[in-house]
């Protein structure tokens, strides 16, 4: 799932080589993908694209007054083309493609791979307007220690799950949280009202230091280069099995029934394997 970092650099991709640019056509190749009726898509016809931004893990495309906003979920992209076919797509097709937007030259599709699908387009005036921006909480990128503790002050879910919930902070999702609490040591199944403050000042050097990391990582990267960034950034997240890049102990999951998450033992919870339910039942 594109997290923070990743939309972060689409934006900067799009401000580099959409701003400035007419949008010609939009072609929409699924229409489940619209959340909004009014505006409709045909509205950004003739329009400029002037600016580019994120909130959270959604993609803004600033078409004056207009926004043009994207989320892509677990399995959607945006994939740039210097020189997109004049053909719209076949809506309803198999393909990946669910929204083409023709710019005055190049242009880029939004696709989405697999069968369970996610990627969310809404077109407003105001991104406030969409119900998941609405929600957000403060964007993961300007929290400094002092708020980060107030925000956790009081709550008493497991640490991984505040982590990736939006209307507490914006924008880190199942990878990044397993890379920040790996670098924070600390247990994903920590809780955060109880954290300790050399606890707390892990946690937020450790947010600093990875999504920044990342950002300035993806930043200037092709789209269609980007995938492959996060993937060699990581240390825990999606490395079951392997050794940890810290103490050499092997990286453990926990999955649950559409995720999982990584983590060190040794590093992250003084050596006691979490239980893994979906493992314990299959051992039954």
């Amino acid at each position: 799932m594109p997290e923070l970092p990743e939309v972060e650099a689409l934006a900067y991709h799009l401000r580099e080589h959409a701003v400035g640019r007419t949008v010609s056509r939009v072609d929409v190749v699924s229409l489940s993908v619209l959340k909004t009726v009014t505006p409709q898509w045909t509205e950004l016809h003739g329009r400029e694209v002037t600016g580019a931004g994120r909130h959270g893990k959604h993609l803004d495309l600033e078409c004056g007054d207009l926004h043009l906003i994207v989320h892509l979920a677990r399995a959607g992209w945006l994939r740039w083309s210097d020189s997109l076919s004049p053909a719209p797509p076949r809506p309803g097709g198999k393909g990946p493609i669910a929204l083409r937007v023709h710019l005055s030259g190049p242009g880029f599709d939004l696709t989405e791979a697999g069968t369970k699908k996610g990627l969310a387009v809404w077109i407003v005036r105001d991104p406030a307007e969409v119900p998941s921006i609405a929600r957000l909480g403060p964007d993961a990128l300007e929290l400094d220690r002092d708020r980060l503790g107030t925000l956790l002050a009081g709550q008493t879910a497991r640490l991984k799950t505040v982590l990736t919930d939006q209307r507490v902070m914006a924008g880190i999702g199942n990878a990044y949280s397993d890379e920040i609490l790996h670098m924070a040591r600390l247990s994903p199944y920590a809780t955060p009202a109880k954290l300790t403050a050399e606890a707390l000042d892990r946690l937020a050097e450790a947010m600093h230091e990875v999504l920044t990391g990342a950002v300035e990582r993806s930043v200037g990267q092709d789209a269609a280069r980007l995938k492959g960034e996060k993937r060699s950034g990581l240390r825990v997240h999606a490395r079951t099995g392997l050794p940890c890049p810290v103490c050499g102990d092997t990286v453990r999951e926990v999955s649950f029934a559409d995720k999982a998450f990584q983590y060190c033992a040794t590093c992250q919870t003084g050596g006691k394997p979490l239980a893994d339910r979906r493992m314990s039942r299959l051992l039954k």
